[in-house]
């Protein structure tokens, strides 16, 4: 079936330049039992999610006297997260980037992402980067030395600038073009062509019934 319907979706839902300031949260292979644990999933709804985002790792880190990122006030407000390898490893968990979004975090940096985290944190309009040890290692030096540093993502241009640096931050081509068209909010575009969606169903024979 044709439609006349524009490719792009809601200027609202495009995500182009994410700027902000950032939070670094050190160490490789974190899965999503530490990003959310696992007696938070049993929650009816997302909300709250963000306050227990990291909540083992800050009860932890608390214990021995030191100070988890998500509990330093030096980053408060900050919407970008900084990370090493294989962030999101583990369980499929969708609570996982839903306690990040809720935290406040829009968008990541890193060296690696889990595959099905990367695919729910799309899901929900957060572009995950990837870049270099080389580029992600003076990045968060810079911001960990000083929070107020502006960090900028391009996701057009696929860089990531902060303080007079520019490094690679790469996005596979199909998420790149569903950010930057407004299409990466699938759930959206079904119930927004709802119409087209019950036409086909109303063809198939284990919806509508076979026909004598």
């Amino acid at each position: 079936m044709s439609s006349n319907r524009s490719p792009l979706g809601p200027a609202s839902l495009r995500v182009e330049r994410i700027e902000g300031r950032a939070v670094p949260v050190r160490g490789d292979a974190i899965d999503t039992d530490r990003i959310i644990p696992a007696r938070y999933l049993r929650c009816v709804t997302f909300e709250g999610l963000g306050d227990h985002a990291f909540a083992d790792d800050r009860k932890g880190l608390s214990a021995q006297g030191k100070v988890h990122p998500f509990d330093n006030p030096r980053f408060r407000g900050a919407s970008i997260l900084i990370v090493n390898k294989n962030f999101g490893c583990g369980s499929s968990r969708e609570h996982a980037p839903q306690s990040l979004l809720r935290w406040g975090i829009k968008a990541l940096v890193g060296e690696s992402f889990a595959e099905i985290f990367f695919g729910n944190c799309v899901a929900l309009g957060i572009p995950c980067l990837t870049a270099d040890r080389a580029g992600i290692e003076p990045l968060m030096a810079a911001v960990e030395r000083d929070p107020s540093t502006a960090v900028a993502i391009d996701i057009a241009a696929e860089e990531v600038r902060f303080g007079g640096t520019r490094i690679a931050g790469r996005l596979p081509a199909c998420p790149r073009d569903a950010f930057l068209r407004g299409i990466w909010d699938a759930t959206g575009l079904l119930t927004d062509r709802f119409e087209e969606i019950e036409a086909v169903a109303s063809r198939l024979p284990y919806i509508g019934g076979f026909t004598c």
